[in-house]
């Protein structure tokens, strides 16, 4: 069982107030709390060791670059990669949902099919929109049912040996669901295609083993994972990021350059053009190493306990409503008041210090299907607690009656 208060005492941030009220932090998925030891590893960086990485022959060059390769191989064995150079540091999701499309731009032919989830975050349809644009492939959509499930049945007519790449998150941002990502990795397989898992919402709550699921490619952002943001990474089968072009020129991605040819670095470096963020690489290191610490185990249960306890006490509002029942599910809960718009359920709990997001969570096409304009959206970190879900249940009480 964790301590949660001594877990609560690692993350400065979570004992201020906001509007006269103690912050009740209900807003993690669209990103995580940082504890002190990410906060010092970048200072740390900056005030001991900055320096440009992998150029240098002087000492604090070498250092950062120990440092910045450490922080790669942690994260190499968090996810169970089976090389180092398997894993590349991005800015984010986005960051890596978009280089493999550029990739691919070289491999797909018109009339080619790319299979996207119906609970997909924007970030995991535009760039393959602009891809089919580009390309002449053709983008079909995995249906999903009231409970917020993908029909696998569906999924398996969707497939065909036109199917050159499925895509679809581990977990529903929106949502909170929980996809059957290592049976949909399994199917796209038998039929030659490449499989890329959004684990963004994932990673906080699980640890991802890609070589068990066998994905092709796995992308997540480290503000998730109580890491500093702008930060990222795109894992990929050595085979596939062999095969693929970079993503951009420059500086690091380079073996050879002339004037009439240029050859490319061995990976990862082929991927990661430019000066990084060093010092941001470096703390998402140290924030899988607190993850770990803490305990997947013990994440799991604690956001269990919230999710069953918060849905239940939620459930006591008059008019309350919740998408997505999911019988796989992790600690998100969506939910609208009838006749009042979540904005205004927001902007009022907001100045009783709780923190949630309302809208669309760019999932729109999540909201179109169930022909609503958004949702209140909470959602739940393992440094949560049930005294801040009954805060948070009164909150929404009062702000009905003032609305009603």
């Amino acid at each position: 069982m964790l301590d949660i208060q001594k877990i609560r005492a690692d993350f400065p941030i979570l004992t201020q107030k906001v509007n006269g009220k103690p912050l009740v932090y209900f807003d993690n998925g669209a990103t995580t709390q940082k504890p002190q030891v990410v906060i010092d590893a970048i200072a740390k960086y900056y005030q001991e060791i900055n320096a440009n990485i992998h150029r240098g022959v002087h000492t604090l060059s070498q250092l950062a670059t120990d440092a910045y390769e450490e922080s790669r191989k942690k994260i190499q064995n968090h996810i169970n990669a089976k090389f180092a150079h398997e894993v590349l540091f991005t800015s984010g999701t986005t960051h890596g949902i978009n280089a493999v499309t550029n990739g691919f731009a070289s491999i797909l032919k018109p009339g080619d099919e790319i299979l996207v989830s119906a609970l997909e975050h924007h970030s995991n349809i535009v760039p393959w929109q602009m891809l089919c644009e580009r390309t002449g492939a053709i983008l079909r959509v995995i249906p999903m049912n009231t409970d917020g499930e993908l029909i696998m049945a569906e999924y398996d007519k969707l497939l065909s040996d036109k199917t050159k790449v499925v895509t679809v998150n581990h977990i529903s941002n929106a949502l909170g669901t929980i996809n059957p990502v290592k049976y949909m990795i399994d199917k796209a397989h038998e039929v030659g295609a490449a499989v890329l898992i959004d684990g963004a919402q994932a990673v906080p709550h699980l640890k991802p083993d890609v070589q068990e699921l066998d994905c092709d490619f796995y992308v997540f952002s480290g503000h998730k994972l109580c890491g500093p943001t702008g930060t990222g990474v795109l894992y990929g089968k050595e085979e596939w990021l062999n095969k693929l072009p970079p993503y951009q020129g420059g500086g690091e991605m380079i073996k050879e350059v002339t004037f009439e040819k240029t050859t490319y670095a061995e990976l990862p470096h082929k991927f990661e053009a430019g000066t990084p963020n060093i010092a941001g690489g470096i703390a998402l290191g140290t924030a899988v190493d607190y993850m770990n610490e803490v305990g997947f185990d013990n994440i799991q249960q604690q956001e269990k306990e919230l999710l069953e306890y918060g849905t239940q006490q939620l459930l006591t509002i008059e008019g309350l409503k919740i998408y997505g029942t999911a019988k796989e599910k992790t600690s998100v809960i969506s939910f609208n008041i009838e006749g009042i718009h979540p904005y205004d359920i927001g902007t009022i709990i907001d100045k009783l210090g709780i923190a949630v997001r309302t809208g669309h969570h760019c999932a729109q096409p999540i909201m179109n299907f169930f022909e609503i304009t958004g949702t209140i959206r909470a959602s739940f970190a393992f440094y949560n607690t049930k005294e801040e879900i009954d805060s948070l249940v009164a909150a929404v009480k009062r702000a009905q009656n003032m609305l009603a």
